[in-house]
């Protein structure tokens, strides 16, 4: 089990680096606003398992070798980022499948969830800093005189509620926005913010 002293000091290091605006968070307030809380779980769900994997790689050192590999990583942010871009130039346009309609309707399934899994996973996977954080952050919390496997799990678990507090807080964010400018029929205004906000991430993921 997890020292005390180093869980206490664990819990609020990672709530303060989960609640930064980063790219993960990003993309949570973006859904938010055009699908909804209830849709953007599903991306949520995705990005939870990329985080996980990222967390455990970085313990046990296969972070090391795929920082060793950039080209993978390039190839990989690319892609993501490419189709990122292409959504938010989409949805800035009031165009694809995840522009706000006229009629809003969240539960619309016009996006499948595999594609929303998979833009969180990809999100929290393809981005090289997040392995880099992850294999600074993480072996300070290690006991080196205590098993392994229930330190990682427990630290993992933290990870990952704590990570989808924070999803939750910026989606429900987005989702209020949403709301907010829906009262003035402003729904142009919202597919604007919520493109711009989506080419942001994309850029963000292929340069960063």
């Amino acid at each position: 089990m997890l020292n005390f002293a180093l869980l206490a000091a664990f819990v609020p290091t990672f709530l303060f680096v989960s609640f930064t605006p980063g790219m993960c968070m990003t993309l949570s307030m973006t859904l938010g606003i055009t699908l909804g809380v209830r849709r953007t779980l599903w991306m949520m769900a995705g990005e939870l398992v990329g985080v996980g994997l990222v967390a455990i790689a970085a313990v046990v050192g296969v972070a090391a070798v795929m920082l060793g590999a950039p080209w993978a990583f390039t190839l990989f942010k690319w892609l993501g980022g490419a189709y990122l871009i292409w959504l938010g130039m989409q949805m800035w346009r009031s165009k694809g499948k995840m522009a706000i309609p006229d009629q809003v309707n969240p539960d619309d399934p016009t996006i499948s969830r595999v594609t929303l899994m998979t833009q969180g996973f990809v999100t929290a996977v393809a981005n090289p800093k997040g392995w880099a954080f992850f294999m600074v952050l993480l072996p300070p919390f290690i006991d080196e005189s205590l098993p392994l496997p229930g330190q990682l799990t427990l630290l993992v678990v933290l990870i990952l509620l704590i990570e989808w507090i924070a999803l939750m807080t910026y989606a429900a964010g987005g989702r209020s926005l949403n709301r907010l400018l829906q009262k003035s029929a402003n729904v142009r205004v919202l597919n604007r913010i919520a493109g711009s906000l989506m080419l942001f991430v994309g850029v963000w993921l292929a340069l960063g």
